[in-house]
């Protein structure tokens, strides 16, 4: 499959999602408790930060285990992270930013991925590469809304899913931008949550956070 067909996949992927939840987990406990309490909220769709030892293992779990549950694996910051994210049984990859070396593995990989930039060049160069959707990361620190309303008008086939800095509160206007495919956020499972196993105000926020979607969009 070409790229252009893997970037339709994510593009659609991404745009079903709407608000896409960006976990950490520590446990295999918390993996389980988090990806429930989520798709009970409405919200199928999650981005499962490599930042814990336990995250490429709770992946392959959850994959097993919920197989109808859209997991990408984030902040994947190395080559060898992509291949193992693929052998986990990831969805889609998503990075913080991207180095030409991973630019071009990432245009290999035989999944849908959201490569991660923080400017317009750097936009630019991944659009130049065949990414026509990519993260806007960290969203409001580098411009947030400003940002995405200045580059609809000069490349409007760049599609965004800003992440970083994005709140229940500013969620709707992020949204309804033309060229936001989809936000990335984590109002929805903020670690003391998580730690706690407070799945109850998981699953109620995520089902504001889809809520949200639906007054947007419609549906």
């Amino acid at each position: 499959m070409t790229l252009s067909k893997r970037q339709q996949q994510t593009e659609a992927l991404l745009s079903s999602a709407g608000i896409l939840p960006v976990v950490a987990v520590d446990t295999l406990d918390q993996a389980r408790g988090v990806a429930n309490a989520l798709l009970e909220g409405g919200l199928p769709v999650i981005e499962l930060t490599l930042r814990t030892p336990i995250a490429m293992e709770a992946l392959a779990t959850l994959k097993k285990e919920l197989p109808g549950f859209a997991i990408g694996a984030g902040t994947v910051l190395t080559i060898e992270q992509i291949d193992q994210c693929v052998g986990a049984g990831a969805d889609f990859i998503v990075t913080p930013g991207t180095p030409a070396h991973m630019a071009h593995a990432l245009a290999a990989a035989p999944i849908p991925v959201v490569p991660g930039a923080a400017s317009p060049t750097e936009l630019l160069t991944l659009l130049n590469l065949g990414f026509n959707v990519c993260k806007l990361f960290p969203a409001t620190a580098v411009g947030g809304l400003q940002m995405i309303k200045g580059l609809h008008g000069p490349v409007p086939q760049l599609k965004l899913c800003p992440t970083g800095g994005i709140t229940e509160a500013t969620a709707a206007e992020y949204l309804s931008q033309p060229n936001v495919v989809c936000i990335g956020g984590s109002w929805m499972v903020p670690k003391n949550w998580i730690q706690a196993g407070d799945w109850t105000s998981v699953r109620d926020t995520a089902a504001r956070a889809a809520q949200i979607v639906k007054q947007v969009r419609g549906g």
